[in-house]
């Protein structure tokens, strides 16, 4: 029974608090609805006052911008009313300016009128009065005719025969005085010029030889050049073609050869060798090897040293190197280099005397003899593949034609042309600076490895001993051992038929065979 009344104390409880829940809830709400209506009444009347300022401050800004607007379309309407009657007080002074005009070309017109009528007047009474001059010339002609006897024409015939007579008779005789005066001046001018080029031109006479001197410091070196049974000396030569002559001349080898690219290579492979003290046939090759590798740079260091010296620009890579070979090159027995720099001063001196141009007479003279650079077409003349080699390397036309024509084998159409053989000719005759002798001998050892070298197989050729010796290698594999005796008898066969030579020569044909294998 207790717990059915606490039950229903409970229930009676949550129903009191239900009802009473409700009913504070529903003021909450109604409170809520009162409030919420009265703060969208004040929004809304907030509203229609924004409005209404924003309305009325709409309402001014378009009045000003109305204002704006309608002065600056015042203003323009001013500013073109003001241009179109600019441009009618122009059009109005240009309309007067051209009735003034036409007013002028109306008085012009009429004038022109007047004198044009006065022109044929007197034209009318120029050819009355020429016709009357006329017939007073026919007259005069006539009365001359009947007193000398002679018609008008054949007078005048035989008076510009007399002008004609003495006008030739007075020409050539100014010619004469003319030609005469130029020839003493020519001369002159011409010695001068020489004279000068000379005087100003500081050259050496030095004759290239066919041997080299290799200085040793004692005579011991001797005997570790020649090598066991000779075979280091033989080695060298085959090598580079030149004869090793070890004699009793005291601390000195003697390299003798025509070619002086071989004797230089011969010299500082000798001296390589004996300062390295390895002195054996696989190590001369390799020296030997190296050394040309060496020459060659050389040579270009030579041609680029003697091209700045010259102050000459621009010069291909290929006519330098063959004008660093020039050193190892002579024209009866003068170093070409020396010679082709000398004539390059000459003519560089000579042309400024002249009032030529120098830089291209130098150039000229520097490159003049670079057809006896190159060993083949040995048919052409040196100064015709001398142009040929200048106009290949894009070198001045005047320089080419300078080159091709200082021998006289084509014909000199530059100014610098006579230069360049006047200069040739004076670096060439002065006393001691050629020798005929030693140019024949060197072109007699040249026909010599030529001749040998024509044959098929052969490798190298070496004319030694002043060219009474001629050693020809050849290659194993396409000479054998008997076509080698042949080949040596063909070749001195002939030498006897085809060439003219002091005592005798002897033919010697090296064939070699080596067999090399690793061992690994």
């Amino acid at each position: 029974m207790e717990i059915l009344g606490i039950v229903g104390c409970i229930l009676a409880s949550l129903i009191v608090g239900v009802v009473i829940g409700r009913y504070l809830l529903r003021n909450l709400l109604k409170q809520q609805e009162v409030a919420a209506q009265s703060k969208a009444k004040k929004i809304l009347k907030d509203a229609e006052n924004n409005a209404e300022i924003l309305k009325k401050n709409k309402l001014l800004e378009a009045k000003e911008k109305f204002l704006q607007l309608k002065s600056e379309h015042e203003q323009q309407v001013q500013s073109r009313n003001s241009e179109v009657a600019q441009r009618e007080n122009s059009i109005k002074q240009k309309e007067q300016s051209l009735n003034q005009r036409m007013e002028n070309l109306g008085k012009k017109e009429q004038d022109l009128d007047k004198q044009k009528d006065n022109f044929e007047k007197q034209t009318a009474l120029a050819i009355k009065k020429q016709e009357e001059v006329d017939v007073l010339k026919s007259q005069h002609v006539q009365q001359l005719e009947t007193i000398a006897g002679l018609s008008a024409e054949e007078a005048k015939n035989q008076l510009v025969e007399n002008m004609k007579s003495e006008a030739r008779s007075q020409a050539l005789m100014q010619v004469k005085d003319i030609v005469d005066e130029a020839k003493l001046t020519a001369s002159k001018e011409a010695k001068k010029v020489v004279i000068q080029t000379i005087q100003r031109t500081a050259a050496e006479a030095a004759i290239e030889n066919s041997v080299s001197i290799f200085h040793i410091d004692n005579d011991e070196i001797k005997g570790r050049v020649i090598g066991r049974e000779g075979r280091n000396i033989r080695a060298l030569e085959a090598a580079t073609g030149i004869e090793i002559i070890v004699d009793d001349t005291p601390e000195a080898i003697i390299l003798s050869g025509f070619d002086p690219v071989r004797r230089e290579i011969a010299r500082l492979a000798l001296h390589r060798l004996v300062t390295d003290g390895r002195i054996h046939p696989a190590r001369i090759e390799e020296i030997v090897a190296k050394t040309k590798k060496q020459i060659e740079d050389e040579i270009i260091e030579i041609g680029e040293r003697t091209v700045i010296d010259l102050g000459i620009h621009g010069l291909h890579p290929e006519l330098i190197r063959m004008v660093g070979r020039m050193r190892y090159r002579s024209s009866y027995g003068q170093n070409l280099l020396q010679h082709s720099r000398e004539v390059a001063n000459f003519c560089a001196t000579m042309a400024a005397e002249l009032g030529l141009n120098a830089k291209l007479a130098k150039r000229a003279g520097l490159l003049h003899d670079i057809g006896k650079v190159p060993d083949d077409n040995p048919e052409l003349p040196h100064a015709i593949l001398g142009m040929q080699l200048a106009e290949k390397y894009k070198e001045h036309p005047e320089v080419c034609n300078a080159i091709g024509a200082h021998h006289d084998e084509i014909e000199m159409t530059s100014m610098i042309s006579p230069i360049i053989q006047a200069c040739d000719s004076i670096s060439g005759a002065r006393p001691g600076a050629r020798r005929e002798v030693v140019e024949s001998y060197i072109k007699r050892l040249k026909e010599l490895e030529e001749l040998a070298m024509s044959y098929p197989g052969v490798e190298k050729t070496f004319a030694i001993q002043a060219g009474r010796e001629l050693r020809v290698v050849v290659e194993s594999e396409r000479v054998s051992d008997q076509q080698a005796e042949l080949l040596a008898a063909d070749i001195s066969n002939r030498i006897q038929t085809e060439m003219t030579y002091p005592g005798q020569i002897k033919v010697t044909v090296i064939r070699e065979t080596r067999s090399v294998a690793f061992a690994k």
